[in-house]
Formats: structure tokens, C-alpha cells, sequence
């Protein structure tokens, strides 16, 4: 079975701008982050925090040196063996991919900017993050990840790849304006064929 956990810290639960369209969206998001980490792919648990600028700031400072607010930040565990059970059939503890960090004030300013809603930013984000957990580094690599990142972008029909906006390979309001509009059509596909399947 593949774990995958979301979870909102409650900072950001308090203040953030983007904290409910967060969680309006965790029934989408959670089934997304599970495809995702099935085609990156990252073996082992995964654990997204989604928290506030002001949090993500300390983790960056205290953890990459970096002492401003940031999008999202990877943390890939220890190269650890899994841990078997007493009788040694089972595992006691399954192995850990890594944690994913989140700010949703980021991820909310940067939907706004970009003309798509907030579930797509966070997809975008959560994309970018578990290719950092699978080992894939864009600051040190020769385009593999951007590579990657952007085949899967257009498997998951997202609107744009982190690596290839922050790079300045940003979209005209017009294309923006359509990759949207096919989006909007693509979540609506999607909730259709949840409601006729009975699922929320």
C-alpha cells in the first residue's frame, strides 16, 4: 500500500489566505498525491505539511540556510532499511520517503499570479516536491528534472511546471487564459465522474 498523508498546520489553518481552499480541496488532493507518487516514482511514505510563510521560513533558515519564505521545500529521509516485525513476516514500520513542506500563503499569491486556483498551484508544488524526494535535483543536474517535471505536467493536464516558470519560461495571458479554461474543464470531468461513482 502507498502512504500518502496531507497534513494543515494549524498556523495556517488560523492565518493563511489560501488555508480554505485547502481544505476544500484535500479530497482532490489526496488522490492526486497518490497517482503522482506512483509515477515519479518515490518508495515509502510521503507526508505533506501545509503551513504558513511564516513557518516555511524557519524551516528554510534553519535547514537549507535560506532566510526568506520559499514555495516548497523536500526533506528525503535516511537511507534506512524498513524494520521488520518480531515474527519477520511484516514490516513494523514501513520505510519513509520524506516530508514535502508547503507554504499555502505562497502557493495562494502564486495561483493568483498565474491565473489558475489554488488545488492546481499545490499539485504544481506537490509534483515539484516528490521528484526532489525520488532524487532528482534541478540546481545541480543538467535539465533532467526539469525534463521529467514537464512530461508530467502534461500527464496530469497541470498548467505549468515550477522549474520552468522559475526559470523565466513564463506563459502569455492568452495561453494562460486556455490552459486554465482546460483545466477548469478537466476538474469538472473529474467531479462528474466522482458524483456518479458516489464519491464526494
Amino acid at each position: 500500500m502507498l502512504h500518502a498523508m496531507i497534513i494543515i498546520d494549524p498556523e495556517a489553518h488560523r492565518g493563511t489566505n489560501g488555508r480554505t481552499g485547502a481544505e476544500f480541496a484535500l479530497s482532490a488532493l489526496r488522490p492526486f498525491l497518490r497517482r503522482a507518487r506512483r509515477v515519479v516514482p518515490v518508495s515509502g511514505q510521503v507526508s505533506v505539511f501545509l503551513t504558513s510563510d511564516h513557518a516555511i521560513k524557519q524551516l528554510n533558515g534553519k535547514f537549507r540556510g535560506l532566510h526568506h519564505a520559499t514555495d516548497v521545500i523536500s526533506f528525503p529521509a535516511l537511507d534506512l532499511p524498513a524494520q521488520k516485525s518480531s515474527a519477520g513476516s511484516r514490516v513494523a514500520h514501513p520505510t519513509i520517503a520524506g516530508d514535502i513542506a508547503i507554504s499555502l500563503d505562497t502557493a495562494a499569491r502564486q495561483a493568483k499570479q498565474f491565473g489558475h486556483p489554488l488545488m492546481t498551484e499545490l499539485k504544481i508544488l506537490m509534483l515539484h516536491g516528490l521528484l526532489h524526494l525520488a532524487g532528482y535535483d534541478h540546481e545541480t543536474d543538467c535539465g533532467e528534472m526539469a525534463s521529467r517535471e514537464e512530461q508530467l505536467r502534461r500527464r496530469f493536464r497541470l498548467p505549468s511546471a515550477l522549474i520552468a516558470r522559475s526559470a523565466g519560461g513564463q506563459v502569455s495571458p492568452r495561453q494562460r487564459l486556455k490552459e486554465a479554461s482546460v483545466q477548469r474543464k478537466s476538474d469538472a470531468r473529474t467531479m462528474e465522474s466522482r458524483k456518479r461513482a458516489g464519491r464526494p
